[in-house]
């Protein structure tokens, strides 16, 4: 149950009707893409804890704004793609219209106006995905500009940014302690890109986990995210005397990418080398064979990130992450 001396949230109830924050909130507007079951369970908690919907959530719907802007400029297709529908949904659960903006990680001129374009159609908040919720343009123009913004997988530094993020050195930690499980000792791992403070967790958990074992090794090669950058990092790993039995990439493209060097050199996934990935994007489900990775829920956090804009104040949130095996690793061969 919660706590005494606060009101219940929608948090609360997720986490106590075991769903996600989206369920939730199609349950409380009626939407009918919930099954009965589900429907009836969340309805449970709802009336055993007290809650009832924040009316700040729609603050800003009745002051006349009600508009908040989602600036993207990842080069993952799939994983915006999961951040744009849990923006989507939290916006509509909040009463606000959601405006989406392009972006260019890199040109700080670019990142500006992207911001000023927001604020001009009338943007109260922002919702930041990676990378640019590390920029220091981005952050710099969102503070000019007086706006509050939700930094998603990152720190959530400057004024008025809160942010959401799993632990992604615990998850990597988490990945690289199933490998070794597998009897995995020579590990390959693909980096992402240098300006995202992930990526260096990212590393740092796997490097731990390494060296708990003492015959481990973690080999590491650069990458930025992209698939190009994984299929090339995966060929200068494969080129390795010994070969790594295990490639560990900070993504799911680059995974894929990593699964398509390990086919393109002939050799089996995961008999010959086991491949891994990061964030459980569509991809994950739908390459071949099927990637074990990391899920970290970007529709869920974006969902929320919405939700938190019309609530100053709340301080930085942590989301939840989970290994997800599926069949692209194994035992390491002999």
């Amino acid at each position: 149950m919660t706590d005494d001396d606060r009101k219940p949230t929608i948090g609360d109830v997720a986490r106590l009707a075991g769903v996600s924050l989206m369920t939730v909130s199609r349950v409380i507007n009626d939407s009918i893409r919930v099954r009965p079951e589900t429907r009836a369970k969340v309805e449970a908690v709802i009336a055993d804890i007290g809650y009832a919907p924040d009316p700040a959530a729609r603050i800003l719907a009745r002051a006349g704004a009600g508009r908040i802007g989602l600036l993207y400029a990842n080069p993952s297709n799939a994983y915006l793609a999961e951040v744009l529908a849990g923006a989507l949904s939290g916006a509509r659960a909040a009463g606000l219209l959601l405006m989406i903006e392009p972006s260019q990680a890199g040109d700080p001129v670019a990142e500006r106006l992207a911001v000023s374009r927001l604020v001009a159609g009338g943007a109260q908040g922002l919702i930041v995905p990676p990378p640019l919720g590390e920029s220091a343009a981005t952050l710099e123009a969102i503070a000019k500009a007086g706006l509050r913004a939700v930094a998603l997988a990152a720190p959530g530094r400057g004024e008025g940014v809160v942010s959401l993020r799993i632990d992604d050195r615990a998850a990597a930690g988490e990945m690289v302690g199933h490998l070794l499980s597998l009897g995995h000792r020579h590990i390959g791992f693909i980096e992402g890109r240098g300006d995202q403070s992930a990526s260096a967790e990212r590393r740092a958990g796997a490097e731990q986990a390494v060296a708990t074992v003492p015959d481990a090794r973690l080999i590491v090669e650069a990458g930025d995210f992209t698939y190009r950058s994984g299929l090339e990092a995966a060929r200068r790993l494969l080129a390795q005397r010994p070969r790594p039995t295990a490639l560990f990439a900070s993504n799911d493209d680059m995974a894929a990418g990593a699964l398509a060097a390990v086919h393109g050199a002939g050799l089996d996934a995961p008999g010959d080398v086991s491949v891994a990935g990061f964030d459980d994007t569509y991809v994950a489900a739908s390459s071949w064979p099927t990637l074990t990775t990391i899920r970290q829920p970007a529709a869920d956090m974006a969902h929320e990130a919405a939700i938190r804009l019309a609530r100053p104040g709340e301080p930085p949130g942590s989301v939840p992450h989970r290994l997800i095996v599926r069949d692209s690793t194994g035992p390491a061969p002999d």
